[in-house]
């Protein structure tokens, strides 16, 4: 786990190392491709355990990614510290990672990061600053995500460095976009 002070704020975040399954993928050999011009763009996903996440994550692999681009998901918790938690977005992290390289070859990032969902993913999406930063909805109605409000509508408003991509969410039968 590593703190880092941002402003005033402090947040806490731990970083997921993904498997050896996936090979490493070695730096680029020409000058003219390192740095920021380099031709890939940084990607950021939020997910989260549930299905419309993971359709967003599919839907991003299909109609956004590129094959230089570098994926970052991340997952907001309540405590970085909770080793159930952290286990069972490991294997999440893990997974997605594996199937990204599978369908696109792209190199995947993974960062659990404490905190509020929304504030985490703006934070987040401030410190890469992404060529777009994508994830799901809840799945709740109209009037049900205005009263209660929602992590996609929060970002919406408060992320001002990069695009947010809302991929509605999906029926439970409904097929995956990959």
């Amino acid at each position: 786990m590593q703190t880092v002070q941002v402003d005033e704020d402090q947040y806490n975040w731990r970083e997921v190392i993904l498997p050896s399954l996936i090979p490493k993928v070695p730096e680029p050999e020409l000058e003219r491709e390192t740095g920021e011009r380099r031709r890939g763009r940084d990607v950021l996903i939020a997910v989260d355990h549930g299905p419309n996440s993971k359709h967003a994550f599919h839907w991003a692999l299909a109609h956004f990614c590129r094959i230089a681009d570098t994926i970052h998901l991340v997952h907001a918790v309540s405590s970085v510290r909770n080793e159930a938690v952290y286990e069972a977005t490991k294997v999440l992290m893990e997974n997605l990672a594996v199937e990204a390289f599978q369908v696109l070859m792209v190199k995947t990032i993974a960062r659990i990061v404490e905190g509020d969902a929304g504030k985490v993913i703006c934070k987040e999406a401030e410190r890469l600053k992404p060529a777009a930063v994508i994830m799901g909805t809840r799945g709740r109605g109209l009037v049900q995500s205005v009263l209660q409000g929602s992590v996609s509508e929060y970002c919406f408003h408060h992320c001002k460095v990069a695009p947010i991509v809302i991929v509605p969410g999906k029926e439970a039968g409904e097929e995956s976009a990959i």
